[in-house]
């Protein structure tokens, strides 16, 4: 499937049950690649703290051409550049910067949760990050606040994606384990995407 070409949608984080915060994903074309900005924003049972990932990815196969994390006021603590025409992988961290030879096509974690959107019945895939290879499982199919959705495994790391079976094959439900304990984020039951990019709205559930 082909995701739409603009997307707003948000998520509720909660920590044990518990309100931590909220994250809003806006994902649209900007000079001939896809970009999603991702903002995170922690708070409730958590430390106050903003983080904004932004992501280039390829718009057909949704490959990372760039990465970026910081806390959306200055530069970016962490910035992952994939130059295909140099052959090279450069991963800047402060003031320390590595290079490496870039030999496939990699995804960043924006890109790989998109990407999950549209494996389906897909049973096993893997993907490659710089820090190495994930290997993705799909989980029995279950649904999420009455919506039918496909569940994937992803390892190393443990995190959980549930994704809306039917199209646009919205990000339902993403479990991720940390240091606090696992944070789960959960799609607002009234948020719908459409394939314009415009907003609608439907309950799920």
């Amino acid at each position: 499937m082909k995701l739409p070409s603009a997307e707003t949608f948000a998520f509720t984080l909660t920590l044990g049950g518990r309100y931590a915060g909220e994250q809003e994903w806006v994902t649209g074309p900007e000079r001939g690649v896809l970009v999603a900005r991702v903002q995170t924003d922690f708070g409730g049972v958590l430390p106050e703290v903003r983080r904004v990932q932004t992501s280039r990815i390829h718009d057909r196969t949704l490959s990372s051409l760039g990465y970026s994390e910081g806390d959306g006021r200055g530069r970016a603590s962490f910035e992952t550049v994939f130059d295909r025409r140099a052959g090279l992988v450069t991963l800047r961290q402060s003031r320390d910067e590595v290079q490496a030879p870039l030999t496939t096509e990699y995804h960043d974690p924006v890109s790989l949760l998109l990407w999950l959107r549209t494996l389906g019945e897909q049973d096993r895939a893997e993907a490659h990050l710089t820090g190495g290879k994930a290997l993705i499982q799909r989980l029995p199919d279950s649904e999420v606040d009455g919506v039918p959705a496909y569940g994937y495994f992803v390892r190393p790391g443990g995190a959980y994606v549930y994704v809306e079976q039917e199209e646009p094959r919205r990000l339902l439900r993403l479990i991720q384990p940390t240091d606090f304990g696992a944070i789960e984020a959960n799609l607002g039951p009234s948020q719908r995407q459409s394939g314009s990019g415009g907003r609608g709205r439907r309950r799920a559930g």
